[in-house]
């Protein structure tokens, strides 16, 4: 009995009760997976907002903590127009080069268990973010230079143009993050981050059954941001 109970002690981490708040912000490269397919080249949008940790234990060498945020995220779709042989298409009535692109305003909710290995309290560590993220669909706006009934069809090497007419018909989207990142904790400034994000949505912007034109309109989300924390509860 004596040597399970000592098994069973030995293989609980040590307990934190870590509570650390804070903010974020950082630049979002955004492109939707449609299909058909759309040419796009990535979408650059702000995303920024609050962040809240809470660390529960360490294991071994392993830094275990639960994170949240709620962020303002500009996501979207910038279409790249081009030619059979890669050149830009010129718009026949205004004579410049078309151009379109979507941003699409989200609150998004990530849920994430956070891992860390290294210094907890004064120094560098290096950690990961995984979870699930929720998005609540705030709004859009269009950037086009041309008009859609006048788009230059002939030249394109790339047809689908549905997209540009339709708004987002599903307002809640959810998908997994993953992130890499660094901390440096110091011992009374806080705690400073950077970290490299990616979003892979499992929903879609537009209706995707057998009547609908997209079978698939998700996001992909590369995203470099920076956060800093500062403990409120130790």
């Amino acid at each position: 009995m004596f040597c399970l109970t000592s098994v069973a002690n030995a293989q609980v981490g040590d307990h934190r009760n870590t509570l650390s708040i804070g903010f974020n912000g950082g630049y979002n490269l955004t492109n939707i997976r449609f299909s058909p397919k759309v040419v796009q080249t990535m979408k650059g949008g702000f995303t920024g907002g609050f962040t809240a940790r809470y660390t529960v234990e360490k294991y071994f060498s392993t830094i275990a903590s639960v994170q949240a945020e709620v962020n303002f995220a500009q996501l979207g779709w910038k279409e790249d127009i081009q030619t059979i042989d890669n050149k830009p298409v010129i718009n026949t009535v205004t004579g410049v080069p078309e151009k379109y692109e979507r941003t699409i305003n989200y609150v998004q909710l990530p849920f994430m268990t956070h891992l860390a290995w290294g210094k907890e309290n004064k120094g560098f560590n290096f950690f990961v973010n995984a979870g699930p993220q929720f998005g609540l669909y705030l709004g859009e706006n269009t950037t086009s230079n041309f008009e859609f009934a006048n788009r230059n069809t002939a030249d394109r090497a790339n047809s689908t143009a549905a997209q540009d007419t339709m708004n987002v018909q599903k307002k809640f989207d959810y998908g997994i993050t993953l992130g890499l990142g660094m901390e440096y904790a110091a011992a009374k400034a806080g705690r400073f981050q950077v970290e490299a994000r990616y979003y892979y949505g499992l929903g879609n912007i537009y209706g995707d059954s057998k009547k609908d034109y997209f079978g698939s309109s998700n996001f992909g989300t590369i995203t470099i941001k920076m956060a800093y924390l500062f403990d409120i509860m130790r």
